[in-house]
């Protein structure tokens, strides 16, 4: 791993300080949570997030950042690979087709779509060291001519490709970053050719979340916090959006109310009794007590010899209270990482 140059490091440190003082007075607890103030520069509070927590994400989770479901003895990669396909089944993909990746991450799961369904990729998102990393995996894979990425802002995809671009559009826990449903919806809609199918894995609270308990409420704000999220929505509000920008729902399921024998959040559990395979002991360890903190300690280690930008640590230390947050509300149903909307722009 290289050390980063100072100009390098005192522009990342800068977000990620940025990133950090957006979450300074809702940590205080003494005032009403500015969800108006995240939502309006969403981009910063975006960014600042992922400078901070992509290696690590890497590091724990590798190159797709979601979750899945799993099958009993299933392994933690197979999962991975089997939401990303089902998605694409889904939405029908057809060889030939050219898609958009919106919020891309490091490219995971637009290689993977791109193998399984035999489509041209155009992987979108905000972030640049994101997008060096997919780059260098993608050409690693050998599928630069499959796949690519573009850094852009999912608030502007008209603006960025032009009306009508797509055959097809998937998000995959993206959107919830968006300050608004409606409008990173409504720009998905512009974007696809009439008869074009988007097809979408949310992050929403579920009908069974009361924002007026304030358990639920406080359960919302700490994965948000954990998770460098404007602001949590209800799934119901997802749902309206997709019809209020136009679009024709085709099918719907929370697919963390399967009932499947080994939960989806079992990785975030951190108990090596319950790892599927040998090779996910290793991922069961990394959210264990003790792999977290070798961890956090490793992490305090790399900002010593400047190879990681100050500030990476505090801000991943924030990863504690989004494993802990999305685990409880795994666990009490109030919280879905897996809101699946296939959806369809009329001919």
């Amino acid at each position: 791993m290289a050390a980063t140059t100072p100009d390098a490091e005192g522009r990342i440190h800068s977000r990620i300080e940025n990133y950090s003082n957006f979450w300074q007075k809702d940590l205080s607890k003494e005032q009403d949570v500015d969800t108006e103030n995240r939502s309006g520069a969403y981009a910063d509070v975006v960014n600042g997030y992922y400078d901070a927590v992509t290696m690590v994400y890497e590091y724990a989770w590798s190159q797709s950042f979601h979750f899945s479901r799993f099958y009993k003895g299933e392994s933690f990669a197979a999962s991975l690979a089997r939401h990303e396909h089902y998605l694409a089944a889904q939405m029908g993909l057809k060889p030939g087709m050219r898609v958009l990746d919106v919020g891309c991450g490091v490219g995971g799961p637009a290689r993977e779509i791109a193998r399984f369904a035999d489509v041209t990729i155009v992987g979108l998102n905000n972030n640049d060291y994101q997008i060096q990393k997919a780059r260098a995996h993608t050409k690693k894979a050998g599928l630069e001519d499959q796949v690519s990425f573009v850094k852009g802002d999912f608030m502007k995809l008209a603006e960025q490709f032009g009306e009508g671009s797509f055959d097809a559009v998937y998000a995959i826990e993206a959107t919830c970053h968006a300050p608004s449903w409606d409008g990173v919806y409504g720009e998905i809609f512009k974007v696809l050719k009439p008869g074009g199918v988007f097809g979408v894995y949310e992050w929403a609270m579920t009908d069974a979340w009361d924002p007026s308990i304030p358990s639920h409420k406080e359960l919302a704000h700490e994965i948000e916090i954990g998770n460098g999220i404007p602001e949590m929505r209800p799934l119901a509000m997802a749902r309206d959006a997709i019809k209020t920008v136009g679009f024709d729902l085709k099918h719907e399921e929370d697919l963390a109310e399967r009932p499947d024998a080994v939960p989806w959040y079992y990785p975030l559990e951190g108990d090596l009794m319950k790892a599927q395979t040998a090779w996910d002991l290793i991922l069961c360890w990394r959210t264990s007590t003790s792999g977290k903190f070798v961890t956090h300690n490793g992490l305090r280690l790399l900002e010593f010899l400047h190879i990681i930008p100050q500030g990476t640590k505090a801000v991943c230390d924030e990863l504690k209270v989004a494993g802990d947050s999305v685990l409880k509300g795994g666990q009490t149903k109030l919280f879905t990482p897996m809101y699946l909307a296939i959806c369809q722009k009329s001919n």
